[in-house]
């Protein structure tokens, strides 16, 4: 029977990558990147080599493997595993590249920040604190050789090699022999004496002061260089001057050192050390404090490194989410870290984080996460959106708070895109319509209509027929101005989805019908929306050859160009109608469209309070809210002339509006492709509305939208030119629901009538109170105390 000796650095569990070692490593050992054979993470192997007639410096290797896998500290460099053969000895440690090649590398990337070496220096004064005053341990070898970086830009101590104790236990310290490390030791142990008196830190205090001149100034040449701080920070220079000083006995303890450069004004004195500290200790801080902590941290992520952020913020980011509570607060430092991060990693360590937040029930993170979808949605695939975050989402469409509405139905222009056939066109659809049809809050009315008008392009050609002539339509029976504007406008915006014959017979009749609409800025929509439809079906009239591509779209399964300008308009929808309705729930929280003869709906138990939505309202706001930062031109004096300048016809028309409307006229004879190119550079659908000034008291006479006959049976007290023609007769038939489902319609004679119909119906159950009332007060005389009443 043959026995074979089992080789024990091929049986190692980690294997060094094929490549020339890294240098700056003077003496014996030589550093190596290596991996882990069973998962492929990344360490660094140290490796000696025993040499024969060296028996000196293999016992200090041996010395110095024994002390790095004994001693654990979090600033000094981490043992993972070892291996000691005859030939060779093996320290696995956390992947680290040297100071020196780190501090060459980023001077070639730009420079390395102040605020990495206050910090890198804080973490190697703190080790030699342990060292010293914990262990009672000499380092005996601080300089740019026994330091290391790792992968999130932490400072480690290494080095062991020539520790010994401050106790005197094992003798006095090793011979280093290496000339390199010897330039570093302190000026009075070239005393032989020993009268000079001095700490067990005066050495290595020493070596810190030396190493941090090299930090700022390059390789030392000689010890008399060190008189010149040179480039040290004039906020260093104090402290660094006792490291240096002739006098062994004034040199501060590593603990004091820390104290005095962390005072006001010093030099470890910043957010970015207070930032480091704290995460440190997160474990053990209140709740208070981390959401604290949080919410100011965004602020100062962009000073921070990049390497920093990934590797060190980050994970506690996404423990402080999964086991720490920390909630809302979490999402914008977590997104703006998630910029640092390739395809790949987002994937891996972002997206199973969103995908759970979206199952909270916290309203706080459900608004945050629709606000900042666009940071992420290019990272979730088709699959995850439509089974693990659209049900969730879809929500947002029946919650009793306004604000999560509006930004459920701006999120819907981001998810469009990826959802599938049954969630796009048959689940949103039906909410849309509810939401059309039934919100009391006329802002988001506007608001899906705009959304609609966006998504229309992702919409099946079935669906698109059967929804969208409708529900503009519908929109334009909206008592909300702006509504109505929305309505014309996504008649505009998706004007190649639609047939010659639904032009004609649909979409003009509906149109027309606008023309004598009390305000100005739906008149003025609609006069430009009109030509425009008019224009197309002239240019067919006249060359029939033209229809077939007019039509092109019309039937497609999806249309590319119509998507592409959907992607465009986000910004807008987004922005522009958030400000509106911010802006008007916040001003009215409780208004439904009561004046125009809409039925404000009763409010359940758990209905938003004006109080909560403001609170709510201001909180979500301060987080990457960005929604009133554009200019909205044009459009924004059309709403204000909604709500506070005079309609009539012979003087309502402003200069401007004149010019366009001649300008449209002349217009008219282009191309329709040139109609719609023009309508689309006037900036109709790029622009959105805001609340009017309420500082601004309205010109006598002005009629706001509320105070106008929208079909009633009472005439106006002063005579209004739109009076007559604005009252719709009852017996007009509601417009096409949304396909199959029975949506209720926003008509409103039909409101009305109903709003009429309760109305008798609570007089007549009055009036049968008061009279049975009134015969129990003629009974038959008083009672006596105690008798039965026998009737």
């Amino acid at each position: 029977m043959w026995f074979f000796a089992r080789d024990p650095v091929r049986d190692f569990p980690f294997e060094l990558i094929p490549e020339p070692p890294e240098g700056g490593l003077p003496g014996p050992w030589a550093l190596h990147r290596g991996r882990k054979k069973a998962t492929g993470s990344p360490v660094s192997i140290f490796v000696y080599d025993v040499k024969p007639g060296a028996e000196e410096q293999t016992q200090v290797a041996k010395a110095a493997f024994k002390r790095l896998k004994t001693l654990r500290h979090p600033n000094i460099l981490a043992y993972i595993d070892g291996l000691e053969t005859e030939k060779c000895l093996h320290v696995v440690t956390e992947a680290v590249t040297p100071l020196g090649i780190y501090l060459k590398a980023r001077v070639e990337a730009g420079g390395l920040k102040e605020l990495e070496i206050s910090w890198g220096l804080h973490q190697i004064v703190k080790a030699l604190s342990f060292l010293v005053n914990d262990c009672s341990l000499i380092h005996n070898n601080v300089c740019m050789a026994a330091v290391f970086v790792d992968r999130a830009g932490e400072w480690k101590l290494g080095g062991l090699d020539y520790m010994y104790s401050a106790q005197g236990n094992g003798g006095g310290p090793p011979r280093k022999g290496i000339p390199e490390l010897e330039q570093y030791d302190p000026p009075e142990l070239a005393d032989s004496s020993g009268r000079v008196v001095r700490e067990k830190w005066s050495a290595d205090m020493w070596r810190l002061g030396c190493l941090i001149w090299e930090v700022f100034n390059g390789p030392l040449p000689r010890a008399a260089a060190l008189r010149n701080p040179g480039k040290i920070p004039k906020s260093l220079v104090p402290h660094y001057c006792e490291l240096v000083g002739a006098n062994p006995k004034v040199r501060p303890n590593p603990a004091r050192f820390l104290q005095n450069c962390r005072a006001p004004g010093g030099f470890m004195s910043n957010r970015f050390v207070e930032t480091n500290l704290f995460l440190e200790e997160i474990q053990i801080k209140e709740p208070a404090e981390k959401q604290k902590f949080f919410q100011e941290l965004s602020k100062s992520l962009d000073a921070f490194p990049e390497d920093f952020c990934r590797h060190k913020v980050l994970p506690q980011l996404l423990t402080a989410f999964e086991f720490g509570n920390a909630g809302a607060v979490v999402l914008t430092p977590l997104f703006k870290v998630g910029k640092f991060l390739s395809a790949e990693e987002y994937q891996q360590k972002i997206i199973p984080v969103v995908v759970k937040m979206f199952s909270s029930t916290d309203r706080a993170m459900r608004i945050r996460l629709l606000q900042q979808m666009e940071q992420f949605i290019q990272y979730l695939d088709e699959p995850t959106v439509n089974t693990q975050i659209f049900p969730h989402v879809v929500h947002g469409f029946l919650d009793t708070n306004p604000a999560i509405r509006e930004q459920t139905v701006k999120s819907m222009l981001l998810l469009a895109p990826k959802l599938n056939e049954a969630n796009l066109n048959v689940e949103l659809m039906k909410h849309f319509a509810r939401l059309q049809a039934k919100d009391e809050q006329g802002p988001i009315r506007c608001n899906t209509t705009v959304c609609l008008g966006k998504v229309g392009s992702y919409l099946s050609a079935s669906t698109r027929h059967r929804v969208l002539t409708s529900a503009f339509s519908r929109a334009t029976k909206d008592p909300f101005a702006p509504s109505r504007v929305a309505g014309v406008l996504g008649f505009a915006a998706t004007h190649n989805l639609y047939s010659m014959n639904d032009c004609a017979h649909k979409i003009l009749p509906v149109l027309c019908g606008l023309t004598v609409d009390p305000e100005k800025s739906v008149r003025d929509q609609a006069f430009k929306a009109i030509r425009s439809f008019l224009s197309k079906l002239e240019s067919v009239s006249e060359d029939p050859t033209q229809l077939e591509e007019v039509e092109k779209d019309v039937h497609a399964a999806s249309s590319p160009g119509m998507g592409g300008a959907a992607a465009s308009w986000a910004g807008w929808a987004v922005t522009g109608v958030s400000s509106l309705t911010s802006k008007l729930i916040r001003s009215h929280p409780t208004t439904a469209p009561t004046e125009t003869n809409i039925p404000q709906r009763p409010t359940p138990e758990d209905h938003w309070e004006t109080q909560e939505e403001d609170k709510d309202t201001a909180e979500d706001s301060s987080a990457a809210d960005r929604w009133d930062d554009e200019d909205w031109g044009s459009l924004e004096q059309e709403a204000e002339s909604v709500l506070a300048q005079q309609d009539d016809w012979s003087t309502g028309g402003q200069v401007s509006r004149a010019s366009q409307v001649s300008n449209s006229d002349h217009k008219s004879s282009k191309s329709p492709e040139s109609n719609w190119s023009s309508w689309e550079a006037e900036g109709s659908w790029e622009q959105g509305w805001q609340e009017p000034s309420s500082q601004e008291p309205p010109p006598d006479g002005t009629r706001l939208a509320s105070e106008y006959n929208w079909g009633g049976s009472e005439s106006s007290d002063k005579g209004d030119p739109f009076a007559t023609l604005s009252a719709r007769p009852s017996t007009q038939p509601r417009p096409d629901s949304w396909g199959e489902d029975n949506w209720e319609g926003l008509e409103t004679d039909s409101r009305q009538v109903k709003a009429e119909l309760a109305r008798k119906k609570r007089e007549e159950r009055r009036r049968e109170m008061e009279a049975k009332r009134a015969e129990r007060k003629v009974a038959k005389g008083p009672m006596k105390l105690g008798a039965r009443k026998l009737d």
